[in-house]
């Protein structure tokens, strides 16, 4: 299933004032954590520990705060006026997980200074059970600005 974020209303802000930087070489540590039971807010929720409450069980390959994924270079597409963030999925092995949402956020090393910037509804509980659990970002990216 290829899925893409939706933006956090602080989200593109934290990339665009330089609070985020995504780049392959030298940019911001950028997680994906699974929620279950959680209802977005993109107004009100900006940090971490906003949401963080809602992360699913730290069992098996799976640990508390999500994983690392590896950040590609912002790319530009002219057809589309896009310029889209991407990185590799996010994968946890040998794992059992039910998860509805995931969250892409900075890993300030603080909870409470660790921002937001997207989520993926699932529209439904995702799961695994002692396999691999992948959440896989669209072709075209995890998070994209549009040039109007």
């Amino acid at each position: 299933m290829a899925v893409t974020a939706k933006w956090f209303g602080n989200g593109a802000k934290n990339i665009a004032n330089g609070t985020v930087t995504w780049k392959a070489a030298g940019g911001s540590a950028i997680k994906t954590a699974l929620m279950t039971g959680y209802t977005p807010d993109q107004d009100t929720q900006e940090f971490w520990d906003d949401v963080s409450a809602n992360e699913v069980p730290a069992t098996g390959n799976y640990t508390a705060g999500g994983t690392a994924v590896t950040l590609s270079d912002p790319t530009y597409d002219s057809a589309t006026n896009e310029t889209r963030l991407d990185a590799t999925d996010a994968t946890w092995a040998s794992s059992t997980i039910s998860a509805t949402h995931a969250i892409v956020y900075h890993d300030s090393g603080t909870p409470s200074t660790s921002p937001l910037l997207g989520y993926v509804d699932f529209g439904q509980t995702e799961s695994s059970s002692n396999g691999t659990f992948t959440v896989q970002w669209a072709a075209t990216g995890i998070l994209k600005f549009t040039a109007l």
